[in-house]
């Protein structure tokens, strides 16, 4: 009777396969001509194997073991069927030569629905671009690839991920829902040029949920368009911080709105919580934005709302912005400032911050000319609890 009621339920679950065409099969990039000598272009082979996972029914699964090298790979959808790359096992180098990418990335995944990336290294080789002269100074644009970008892509989860010497930005998104970024590592100098941890923009439905970062730029950056955004447990330094903006730099940028930053951990960055956007800005706005649980360690500009952001002098100095900033809370944010303004809330003159909450503050500095004080302009925030610095004690 046992085994009649097994082969019953085989019988079901095949039937069910052929019914819904649900076939799923493990695609290995070096069945597909991989050499995995670390030195040869294996291209050609993770894009073969992209190829035949994409095109076969069901949820499918692509292995990478080894090491590898890879010029420009384009992981081009729609699929089938959801894929899985489980890529553990797998280091994979970019070419050294920054002129070999044409195009803004180096591996990109677009139009995609049910996307797995499970492990990896991915190694931008960055070091001979960020010694190119002059680049990404002084506002001179550089056309050189991001380690990994994301295109409209929905239900997306990158787990055990580890990004380090990209060329430029090491993770971008656009246009993408309902992401989940978990265990997240990025291990790059801290004097690389524009080499953001992971740069979100017109996306919505995204979490970060566990991340130590090292970088020469933001370590999280959100651009417009932005929505219900969760940033948690993150470690950044060294970098430039954990950063909503910069906005207002170009014509028709969509709202922010809802982002939440909370038990995160910043050591001898740059800047710790911030927001920050271009002035003679057009119209814009970004809303319902909280930074909680911080700790700022040496941190040189701890809280700071900037929306005079004007690097390299690229910019209409002196015309107001017009990106409305709202609904912002900072709460239970501690540790210490390595500059004695330890709190800067500059805000719009044309649209000054509106609804703007301190709660729990303690931000000490330590140096001879301390203690710490607090600066800003056009904006009135509640205050909640002991803050220290006194909030907006040189308010304009």
């Amino acid at each position: 009777m046992k085994s009649i009621l097994i082969q019953a339920a085989w019988f079901c679950i095949l039937l069910a396969s052929f019914v819904t065409g649900s076939h799923a099969a493990i695609f290995d990039v070096k069945k597909f001509g991989a050499k995995a000598d670390g030195k040869s272009d294996d291209s050609k082979a993770f894009l073969g194997a992209w190829g035949a996972a994409c095109k076969a029914a069901g949820a499918n699964t692509i292995t990478a073991d080894g090491k590898y090298m890879a010029g420009p790979i384009k992981f081009q959808g729609p699929c089938k069927g959801a894929i899985t790359i489980e890529a553990h096992k797998m280091i994979l180098t970019a070419l050294p030569d920054p002129y070999a990418f044409k195009g803004h990335a180096w591996v990109t995944f677009s139009s995609v629905h049910g996307l797995t990336i499970n492990g990896g290294t991915f190694d931008g080789n960055g070091a001979t671009a960020w010694k190119l002269p002059d680049c990404g100074k002084k506002g001179n644009i550089c056309r050189l690839p991001a380690n990994l970008q994301f295109n409209v892509v929905t239900g997306l989860k990158i787990i055990g991920l580890t990004n380090k010497n990209s060329k430029q930005f090491h993770m971008t998104m656009g246009g993408c829902k309902d992401v989940t970024i978990q265990n997240y590592t990025v291990n790059t100098p801290g004097d690389a040029p524009n080499t953001d941890g992971v740069h979100i923009g017109e996306s919505s439905k995204v979490s970060i949920l566990g991340a130590s970062i090292k970088t020469g730029d933001d370590c999280v950056s959100l651009g417009d368009g932005v929505q219900d955004v969760h940033v948690e447990k993150v470690t950044c330094g060294p970098g430039h911080g954990l950063a909503i903006g910069s906005l207002g730099k170009y014509p028709n940028e969509k709202p922010v709105l809802g982002v939440t930053v909370k038990n995160c951990t910043l050591t001898g960055t740059t800047n710790g919580a911030r927001i920050k956007t271009w002035p003679g800005s057009p119209v814009g706005s970004a809303s319902n934005m909280h930074f909680e649980d911080i700790i700022m360690n040496n941190v040189t500009n701890p809280i700071l709302i900037d929306q005079q952001y004007c690097p390299w002098n690229q910019c209409k100095a002196g015309v107001p912005s017009k990106v409305k900033l709202s609904g912002i809370g900072f709460k239970n944010i501690k540790g210490t400032s390595s500059s004695k303004v330890a709190m800067t809330i500059h805000c719009s003159p044309a649209v000054p911050c509106q609804g703007v909450l301190m709660n729990d503050i303690n931000l000490v500095y330590k140096g001879k000319d301390g203690p710490a004080v607090s600066s800003c302009t056009n904006v009135k925030p509640s205050i909640t609890g002991k803050v220290v610095p006194t909030a907006c004690s040189t308010h304009k």
